[in-house]
């Protein structure tokens, strides 16, 4: 389409930051239908809507590269949390915590609470779970993971040992259906309950198929405290074996007993990347949230509750204080709050500044968004990296911090035509202010939209605008 053309929307006098990690360029950007039409200078083009861009950054949507988000798709189809922070795709179905494959009436415990209550988990094949984000499409686009927790629960009657070998096939089935449907790969959440008895023959067994229909095997490991660099080699096997791309969920060395570990753990993976796909997420935040489990807390230097079934006063308060006000230890407090979840501050924050530098890691939030008091990281991932990290701190260039919440992210897993501003790419794109772009979550109020953002646009579509969403929902399920 040539610059005299008509357009649906032209973005004018912008600077693109284009997602490769090239140097930004001064360009208007031109959208026809879902597609970037054209992108240099297109002075004389006509477009059925003009958005001034000046003193603003044009890039792509951000991919948040871990996320709990299966169940907020469908509940808050605005998708709030995220696209108010310039997100315009997420990968859901993390920590092998998914919403399908699972039959309605089978067990729902943690961490698959960290979803919803029970009845949402309604879809006995993964297939009915892609239908239903197609008939009530939310505003962002969705990548999905099939979950070992899921297939698990689904296939045996005892979760809290290893599966037999007609169980493994069970979940192979299982899988195999939910690649067939669409899903780019097979997660497992290995320090949890429901994945914890899995022995490492079982993974990779499970992991095959998804390797063998080209997904990924993306895990929260099974340890990431003082076995880390066992779990990762673990992993990286399951990886091998099973001949699919690995991705190691939000990458850290928790408890001070391991702060600068991360100094070897990015060694093992650069030796790794030798001879096989790996790929990592992180979240900017020395501390991490999940439910409420008494070996954390042991753990820990401190932890908030985040909400609470019994108890959802105590949301947002110090588990110290409730521990205290209750007249107990913090592990028979964390009795008579569960079922409940917690942040946990067990990072130290020159290990998380070296995780996020490293080349190859990705931008992932890992935000619970059904946590009553959720950590701040729901709210204020992106725009955290991209203000506090890139412009404030200069650890990286903002080129770089853009390129790995879009194009390395795109790359990593398999979303074609995404996470760059190029002719021919899908037209998901967002416009902030790099001067005063930043996270206005905290732990004491994390349901904060980020300052510096002014528009979001998925499939070509304007989601959110001038810090409001709009009625638009043109997100996709977007199929390996």
């Amino acid at each position: 389409m040539a610059a005299h053309e008509r357009y649906d929307v032209l973005f004018t006098g912008g600077t693109v930051i284009d997602g490769t990690g090239a140097p930004r360029v001064r360009a208007d950007v031109a959208v026809a239908g879902d597609r970037i039409a054209a992108v240099g200078e297109l002075a004389g083009a006509q477009a059925a809507r003009v958005i001034d861009a000046r003193g603003r950054i044009v890039a792509p949507g951000f991919i948040d590269a871990h996320t709990h988000d299966d169940n907020l798709l469908l509940v808050d189809p605005a998708m709030t949390p995220k696209t108010s922070q310039g997100v315009t795709t997420v990968i859901a179905g993390n920590c092998g915590v998914s919403l399908a494959p699972l039959r309605p009436g089978r067990p729902v415990p943690p961490p698959l609470d960290l979803l919803g209550v029970p009845e949402d988990f309604r879809y006995p094949r993964f297939a009915d779970y892609v239908a239903r984000l197609d008939e009530t499409p939310p505003a962002a686009n969705a990548g999905l993971l099939v979950g070992h927790s899921a297939l698990r629960l689904d296939t045996m009657d005892d979760v809290d040992r290893p599966a037999t070998a007609p169980e493994i096939d069970a979940m192979r089935e299982r899988l195999a259906e939910g690649m067939e449907a669409g899903a780019i790969g097979f997660s497992t959440g290995l320090i949890y309950g429901p994945n914890k008895a899995a022995t490492t023959d079982e993974v990779a067994a499970v992991a095959e198929v998804a390797g063998a229909a080209g997904g990924l095997y993306v895990t929260h490991m099974r340890n990431e405290h003082d076995g880390v660099e066992e779990a990762m080699e673990e992993a990286f096997e399951i990886g091998r074996r099973a001949g699919a791309g690995v991705v190691i969920s939000h990458h850290k060395c928790a408890g001070r007993q391991n702060f600068g570990r991360s100094r070897d753990t990015l060694a093992r993976i650069e030796k790794a990347r030798e001879g096989q796909s790996v790929g990592l997420d992180v979240y900017p935040y020395t501390a991490g949230s999940t439910v409420l489990l008494a070996e954390m807390v042991e753990k820990a230097e401190r932890v908030i509750v985040t909400w609470s079934e019994p108890h959802p006063e105590h949301a947002g308060r110090d588990l110290a204080e409730v521990a205290a006000e209750l007249g107990v230890d913090a592990l028979a407090a964390v009795e008579r709050l569960n079922p409940a979840g917690g942040i946990y501050f067990m990072m130290d924050e020159a290990d998380v500044q070296r995780i996020i530098a490293y080349e190859h890691s990705m931008i992932g939030s890992d935000g619970l968004p059904h946590d009553r008091h959720p950590h701040p990281r729901l709210w204020g991932t992106f725009p955290r990296v991209l203000g506090h990290y890139a412009r404030d701190l200069g650890l990286l260039t903002l080129e770089d911090a853009v390129r790995r919440m879009t194009g390395l992210t795109a790359a990593q897993f398999g979303l074609t035509d995404r996470g760059e501003v190029r002719a021919g790419a899908c037209a998901d794109l967002v416009v902030f202010d790099a001067e005063t772009i930043a996270a206005r979550a905290t732990f004491e109020t994390p349901m904060q939209p980020a300052a510096g953002i002014d528009v979001v646009m998925v499939n070509g579509q304007v989601i959110r605008e001038g810090g409001r969403a709009t009625a638009a929902r043109p997100g996709r399920a977007l199929r390996r």
